[in-house]
């Protein structure tokens, strides 16, 4: 063999295994998606901690590459360094972990001094369940559906823990998706908000909550985590390490145990998720009619659950007397994206008062909103974990 056939023989083999020899339209739409969630987070500062990594991820994901060389760099490829930190989502490890921290870092203060803000937080979670009815109607199987429906928590943990039991096969469009809606709610809530309220219900000043005490704050997340998972104990996962993060944060005695949950721990697993959900939509796997159908439900059961907090708490007060009545505004509050959705409350609030300081108020019905998706997520999971 002469030099020059030498030569290229070597570069058509070398040439084979680059990215460029490899690559496919479906590759490059995946780049710009990847790239798009990095404009958002960078430039518009959408929901950065979770759009970086994630948008990131999708880039690295979506490297193209020789999948008969055996080169193990891929997510799904047993053995590589991508697929082994991959087993925090496939497993569901990651989540339980998130809600440790959020736990960790959320005080219940509100929904304990005014504990009828519960209600809101159930009532948003008739987005999940609408969706369920939906995706069973387009096709989807029983177990499918459900993984698919808690996107309308906008709650990603949450939606990454049941899809890993329940769809592994769909669960980077679902996580992706209920990211995406996360990132997204101040610009998805307010158009809804406006439109379900009037100007003078907008403006309703609610009183200002009563001081809990320690004694309350320190006793809520025992009898919170008896009674959600005795009625739901497959929900024990998400749970039980909520409550156990915020007796982190309220017992007075763990304090850096709280602060570490809270910061360090919170902050790693969080760059982990976010990054190998990210590289999970590699192109072959993510850009499937499926797709398309599950960021649809997602849409509908976000805008499901964002109208159905505000509608409840419109309902709720015609029941109230004038001097308790509710603001609507904190209805959109009861999705647990934490703490977005109640800013979005605050904000709206004092562009038509500016002396209307809703925040404090809107939590209730957001945390309210973590547990209820939590649970949610529990009765999918006790229903359809066995279907055949």
């Amino acid at each position: 063999m002469s030099l020059n056939e030498f030569m290229a023989t070597n570069f058509q083999q070398f040439w084979e295994l680059t990215g460029f020899a490899n690559a496919t339209w479906q590759h490059l739409v995946m780049l710009v998606v990847g790239l798009f969630f990095l404009w958002l987070a960078i430039k518009k500062n959408f929901e950065p901690m979770l759009l970086v990594p994630i948008g990131f991820g999708i880039l690295i994901g979506n490297i193209p590459f020789n999948g008969a060389a055996g080169l193990e760099v891929g997510i799904y490829e047993e053995g590589s360094v991508l697929n082994i930190l991959y087993n925090g989502v496939s497993a569901g490890w990651y989540p339980p972990l998130i809600f440790l921290g959020i736990g960790a870092m959320t005080d219940f203060s509100a929904l304990i001094a005014n504990p009828k803000l519960m209600l809101v937080g159930a009532a948003a979670q008739f987005g999940i369940f609408g969706a369920y009815m939906v995706a069973l109607a387009l096709g989807f199987a029983p177990d499918q559906a459900g993984a698919i429906a808690i996107i309308g928590g906008a709650d990603g943990p949450t939606a990454i823990f049941l899809s890993s039991k329940l769809a592994p096969n769909l669960m980077g469009a679902i996580a992706v998706s209920a990211y995406s809606y996360m990132a997204l709610v101040p610009l998805i809530q307010p158009p809804i908000m406006r439109l379900l309220t009037t100007k003078h219900e907008r403006v309703i000043k609610m009183k200002p909550a009563r001081a809990v005490s320690q004694n309350e704050k320190i006793i809520f997340p025992i009898v919170g985590l008896l009674l959600t998972c005795f009625v739901v104990p497959s929900g024990i996962p998400l749970l039980g390490m909520l409550f156990f993060g915020n007796l982190l944060r309220e017992c007075g005695v763990t304090n850096r145990l709280a602060k570490t949950a809270s910061n360090a721990l919170t902050d790693i697993v969080t760059i982990l998720l976010g990054m190998t959900v990210g590289a999970s939509t590699q192109a072959s796997e993510f850009l499937t009619l499926d797709t398309i159908f599950i960021f649809a439900l997602g849409f509908m059961a976000f805008i499901i659950a964002s109208a159905s907090g505000v509608l409840f708490v419109k309902i709720f007060n015609l029941f109230l007397p004038a001097s308790k009545k509710l603001n609507p505004l904190i209805g959109n509050a009861g999705v647990s994206a934490v703490p977005m959705s109640a800013r979005i409350s605050n904000n709206l609030g004092l562009e038509y008062d500016p002396s209307n300081y809703l925040l404090m108020h809107a939590m209730g019905p957001n945390v309210a909103g973590v547990i209820g998706s939590a649970v949610a997520a529990g009765v999918l999971l006790g229903f359809l974990a066995f279907y055949p």
